[in-house]
């Protein structure tokens, strides 16, 4: 089992999850973290952590496609070990839908 990060992250960014993995498995993109599933040592500090409820089990229904999201872009993207500002609007995006097609082109193989 691994833990992944979710669309609710999108465009709000909290990193209060980064501080607390022993592993430093987290990935840092412009609007978002991701989890390298391969890293994930699955002890679940992390997703107590999130502020908008991002980080979920791999073993919550429909999470595969979460997995390889997170797999590609912590491949593309630098860890991240410290926390920081989450993004300026993350309290008014908290909980916003369709965050991963506003904010992602999978298809173009693009993404922040």
């Amino acid at each position: 089992m691994t833990y992944v990060v979710t669309d609710n992250c999108i465009a709000c960014k909290y990193t209060d999850c980064v501080e607390v993995c022993p592993v430093d498995c987290f990935y840092e993109g412009e609007n978002m973290l991701v989890i390298h599933p391969d890293e994930c040592i699955d002890c679940g500090v992390c997703e107590p952590e999130c502020p908008a409820d991002a980080i979920r089990p791999d073993t919550e229904p429909d999470m595969e496609k979460w997995v390889e999201f997170n797999r590609k872009y912590s491949e593309m993207w630098p860890v991240i070990t410290e926390r920081k500002d989450p993004l300026p609007e993350a309290t008014e995006r908290d909980g916003e839908g369709d965050k991963i097609t506003k904010y992602f082109s999978e298809a173009a193989g693009e993404g922040n």
